[in-house]
C-alpha cells in the first residue's frame, strides 16, 4: 500500500472496529471492467455529451435519447462483469460480522454477487438489474425488458404502456428517502467509516462522511485521486483498490482471529 498516512493506521482502525460502515463508488468496480465516469478512461471524460443521457427530464421528453439509453443499458459491461478482489474482501468482512452496512453508489450489483448480504447493501443510486415504469411503478427484471430490444427500440410498460427506465437515479430525480435514511443511520452507527473508490464530490452521499465524523467515527479514504475529505481523514490510501482493500480486510480478520 502507499498512503498519505501510514497504512498501519488504517489497518489498525479497521481491525479495532466492531462495526465498519463502507461507502463505495465507481472506483471499486473498474478492475471488474466497468469504467468510472470522471476518471481518465471515464465515460464522461471520453464523451462529455454522454452526461446528458443521464438527465431524467431529457430522457422522458426525447424518444431518441431513450433509444440510445436502452442500447447503452443492453451493452453495459455490468452484465458480464464479475466481482474483483475488493468486492470479495468486503464480503469477507460481512461474513465475519464486521460490516454495519455497505452503502454503494454503483448500480452493478457486484457487492451482492461477491457475497455481501443483500440486506446490508444500500444502493443509493439504484440498480441496473430492475426496470420500473415511470407511470404506474411496475417493476420488471431488466433482462426481460432488454430482450424486447430486438423488436422494440423504446419498450413500454406491459401493464400500462408508460415510459420505462432502469431503476437507477438520474439527474433530476430524488434519491430514495428510505435508502438514504438507512445510509445516514449506518454512517452514524459505525465505529469506522471507510470510503472506497469515490470522489466524495457528489452530495448528499458524500455528506455521509460528515455524519460519521460528527458521531465520532474516524474516516479512512481509499481512492486513486484526492477527495474533499482527505484532510479530515485519519488515513488516506492511494494504492490500487483491488490491492489495498483486501490487505485492510485481511489484517482486520487476522487481528480478530
Amino acid at each position: 500500500m502507499t498512503a498519505a498516512s501510514p497504512p498501519a493506521d488504517a489497518a489498525s482502525l479497521i481491525a479495532g472496529a466492531d462495526s465498519v460502515t463502507v461507502l463505495t463508488g465507481a472506483g471499486v468496480s473498474t478492475d471488474s471492467g466497468i469504467p468510472d465516469f470522471r476518471g481518465p478512461q471515464g465515460m464522461w471524460t471520453k464523451d462529455p455529451g454522454a452526461a446528458a443521457l443521464f438527465d431524467f427530464d431529457t430522457y422522458m421528453a426525447d424518444v431518441n435519447v431513450r433509444r440510445r439509453v436502452w442500447q447503452l443499458r443492453r451493452d453495459n459491461p455490468a452484465w458480464q462483469a464479475r466481482p474483483n478482489a475488493a468486492h470479495r474482501a468486503l464480503a469477507d468482512l460481512d461474513a465475519a460480522g464486521r460490516l454495519r452496512a455497505l452503502v454503494t453508489q454503483n448500480i452493478d450489483g457486484l457487492h451482492q454477487a461477491a457475497g455481501t448480504a443483500g440486506e446490508r447493501v444500500l444502493e443509493v443510486h439504484g440498480t441496473i438489474h430492475r426496470v420500473v415504469c415511470t407511470a404506474c411503478g411496475a417493476s420488471t427484471p431488466a433482462p426481460q425488458v432488454l430482450e424486447r430490444l430486438e423488436e422494440e427500440s423504446d419498450p413500454r410498460c406491459s401493464a400500462c404502456g408508460g415510459i420505462q427506465k432502469t431503476d437507477t437515479v438520474s439527474f433530476g430525480q430524488r434519491l430514495d428517502p428510505a435508502v438514504l435514511d438507512a445510509a445516514v443511520e449506518a454512517a452514524a452507527d459505525g465505529d469506522v467509516f471507510l470510503a472506497v473508490g469515490t470522489s466524495l464530490g457528489v452530495h448528499p452521499v458524500a455528506g455521509l462522511c460528515d455524519v460519521a465524523l460528527d458521531h465520532g467515527a474516524p474516516l479512512v479514504v481509499v481512492n486513486a485521486d484526492p477527495t474533499p475529505y482527505d484532510d479530515r481523514a485519519e488515513a488516506v490510501l492511494r494504492g490500487p483498490i483491488s490491492d489495498v482493500v483486501p490487505e485492510l480486510a485481511a489484517y482486520a480478520l487476522r487481528a480478530q482471529a
